[in-house]
């Protein structure tokens, strides 16, 4: 394993928090320790039962971990708000922020995130992805037909990571010969929302979206004058009450897509099929009735969620289970831990394709529910009938696959296979 200077000075600086912060409370929260990056879970039960709004000096604020709190706040836009600027992030955090001053989607609050979520939707519709399962077969199939050696192979970079990247690249109307430097923007733009990166990895997401702007400009006028059959074309189309979106409008909006449509699939194919697999049971439940695949679809966002956390700062001072927060304070929701809470989901840590698990909160709720939900479930449900449609077995070649260090996303480096052909 190499020695990364920044992961050990991140380190470092974080041991005299973490000890203030368990001298305080008696339990830590350390998004960035590798036990935590390989399996969070336990750390999070602990802070449920012992600390479920927890303060944490390292995010500076609160750690939210039960399932009805987090929904709650989810649900409640005027009181929790999207907009770092209304926490009491530092003027210097606030310029590290992505697109800080073109807030994206993500980061509005009504009526700004009303009017574009109303532009966008009419271009992103659960039809209109509908409309495009014959493109992702054919795409996915190709794809598993390039695996030149099933009995040992990636499917993180086999399958997991250029599906939705070609999918979403298609729905732009990006090139073919395009997509490499597609699929670099879209790996940099995703790291801009992990709040522990450095200032190396930081300023190359920075100079990934001036490329990525530079490249959509040429194309939104190209679109406006001559339309075609993609989500561009579309989004320089829609209107709603006389309303279109500024050049600057589409651009952020196509920045989000890049993580909508992009970094959670990729996310939930890895995570997913590793928990299959460590389940064999539940993987040939699915082999002997493949009509439970759209429910273990829910299952795996729920079991082993894609995106772990989300962001929500406090508008006016309130309670939350009886815990008070002043206005101004920064909230870090752990939505891989409200889909563990024992008083959400029965026995939350037995993995059951058929529970039916609708209820997580990986895809968020509320006005900002993910842009990206029906593109990442069609995905997931294509990629685990296909797979057992083409191979009679599926095996992991290695028991323990290194996850990625991060506070929002979760997600493998790798996920080497060895399968038998049907």
């Amino acid at each position: 394993m190499s020695f990364s200077p920044a992961a050990a000075l991140r380190s470092a600086l974080a041991s005299p928090i973490l000890l203030r912060e368990r001298w305080r409370s008696g339990i830590v929260y350390n998004p960035l320790s590798a036990r935590m990056a390989q399996d969070p879970y336990p750390s999070y039960a602990a802070l449920r039962a012992r600390d479920p709004v927890h303060r944490s000096l390292l995010v500076n604020g609160w750690v939210l971990t039960r399932h009805a709190d987090i929904d709650a706040i989810l649900r409640d836009h005027r009181r929790f708000s999207n907009d770092p600027r209304q926490g009491t992030l530092s003027a210097r955090q606030l310029r590290r922020l992505p697109a800080s001053e073109d807030f994206t989607l993500i980061f509005l609050d009504p009526p700004d995130h009303t009017r574009l979520r109303a532009l966008v939707n009419k271009a992103f519709t659960r039809n209109a992805v509908a409309a495009i399962e014959a493109r992702i077969r054919t795409t996915l199939g190709a794809l598993l037909d390039d695996i030149a050696h099933p009995s040992g192979f990636d499917l993180v970079t086999a399958i997991a990571q250029p599906l939705p990247m070609i999918v979403v690249a298609e729905m732009l109307g990006v090139p073919p010969e395009d997509r490499d430097r597609f699929k670099l923007w879209s790996a940099r733009r995703a790291r801009l929302l992990e709040p522990t990166i450095g200032r190396r990895e930081r300023r190359r997401a920075a100079a990934a979206m001036i490329a990525f702007d530079a490249y959509f400009r040429e194309i939104i006028a190209e679109r406006r004058k001559a339309p075609r059959d993609d989500i561009v074309s579309a989004l320089a189309q829609v209107e709603e009450e006389g309303e279109r979106l500024s050049e600057r409008e589409m651009l952020n909006m196509l920045r989000l897509l890049l993580i909508a449509g992009n970094e959670t699939t990729t996310n939930l194919i890895g995570n997913g099929i590793l928990a299959l697999l460590r389940n064999p049971e539940q993987l040939q439940r699915l082999r002997d009735d493949p009509s439970l695949i759209p429910d273990a679809v829910e299952e795996l966002l729920r079991f082993d969620a894609p995106v772990q956390a989300d962001f929500r700062y406090v508008l006016s001072d309130c309670e939350v289970n009886g815990f008070p927060l002043r206005r101004r304070d920064n909230l870090l929701l752990l939505l891989g831990s409200a889909n563990r809470d024992p008083d959400a989901f029965e026995d939350p840590d037995r993995f059951d394709v058929g529970r039916g698990a609708s209820s997580h909160l990986s895809l968020g709720r509320g006005i900002h529910h993910c842009l990206g939900a029906p593109l990442a479930r069609l995905e997931g449900r294509l990629v685990l009938e296909m797979l057992l449609e083409r191979f009679a077995s599926i095996r992991l070649l290695d028991d323990r696959p290194r996850f990625r260090t991060g506070i929002v996303f979760r997600g493998l480096y790798g996920l080497p296979l060895r399968c038998t052909p049907a």
